[in-house]
């Protein structure tokens, strides 16, 4: 009894061997080629070379936004030169469009009849002078007199009146006497500013009207001013800029810089600063007026480019 109940007990015991045998060749095979695996891993890792890497660090700077305008340049001064006298042009002292100065002669109108008011204005005044003294004098005496009683009162008011009289006509004859002078100057007739000059108008022994006569013209050169529209947008982006500049629009917006090239010359670069922009916006074209103002050193921009 006891040898089948064994035996089947062997069999089953048997049994199991076999299995437990084949998962462990199942097991032997699958380590023998995870092993492989993992020897031919390590033997390509070690033959490939290992990547370059590069590393970009990142930069930081200001980006600048660029608009574009048509506009044209204005001197930054401009006088038209007019005679403040009458009478006849009698010499031209410029070369026409020439540099002049400040204080340079350009015309001088026919001085004659001015030189004779000015010497009749003169010997005006030194009558008027000599009447004054001997009316002082004639007071200092008549007030001695009265101090002593040997003179009359109504003579002592006499010769205040007198004196008061004459101090008058020379305050008259002194203000009549500086016109004359100021006419006697102004028949030469000079630059006010430094700039450069137009041709002359008027040629020499034509009539001259004094504030009506065009003679000629003058510009600054340096520096010159460059004026611009800007349209509604782009000033609220401008002011909000300005106002992070600490300024505004109207007082150059900080200093905002503005370049210029001339049309058909992409190399002619010019390079100036914001400096004024109008009080209000136009309701007929919506934009505004504003200008910048550029160096000019050499004289190469001119007003109208």
């Amino acid at each position: 009894m006891d040898t089948p109940e064994n035996g089947q007990l062997h069999r089953d015991a048997g049994r199991r061997p076999c299995r437990s045998a084949g998962w462990l060749a199942r097991a032997a095979v699958s380590a023998a080629f995870l092993f492989g695996m993992a020897f031919s891993s390590t033997a390509f890792a070690q033959d490939q070379q290992l990547p370059v890497v590069t590393a970009a660090k990142p930069v930081v700077r200001e980006i600048v936004e660029d608009d574009e305008f048509v506009g044209r340049f204005e001197a930054v001064d401009q006088v038209a030169i007019r005679s403040r006298v009458s009478g006849y042009l009698d010499k031209v002292s410029f070369q026409d469009g020439a540099l002049v100065n400040k204080g340079d002669l350009l015309f001088t109108i026919d001085q004659r009849p001015y030189q004779a008011a000015y010497d009749a204005t003169k010997s005006q005044v030194d009558v008027a002078k000599s009447l004054l003294e001997f009316s002082k004098m004639q007071l200092d005496r008549a007030d001695e007199l009265a101090k002593t009683g040997n003179i009359s009162t109504a003579t002592v008011d006499d010769r205040r009146r007198e004196y008061l009289s004459a101090q008058a006509q020379m305050q008259g004859a002194t203000a009549a006497l500086t016109t004359a002078s100021l006419n006697m100057e102004f028949t030469e007739i000079k630059a006010p500013l430094s700039g450069r000059i137009d041709r002359r108008l008027v040629s020499v022994g034509n009539l001259v009207q004094p504030d009506s006569t065009l003679l000629t013209t003058i510009v600054t050169r340096d520096p010159i001013d460059f004026y611009f529209d800007v349209d509604e947008r782009l000033y609220f982006s401008y002011a909000r800029d300005a106002k992070e500049r600490g300024g505004s629009m109207q007082e150059g917006a900080g200093g905002l810089e503005v370049v210029v090239r001339v049309a058909d010359r992409a190399e002619a670069v010019f390079k100036g600063k914001l400096d004024f922009a109008e009080s209000r916006i136009d309701n007929a074209t919506g934009t505004m007026r504003v200008r910048a103002r550029f160096p000019n050193a050499d004289g190469i921009l001119q007003p109208g480019m």
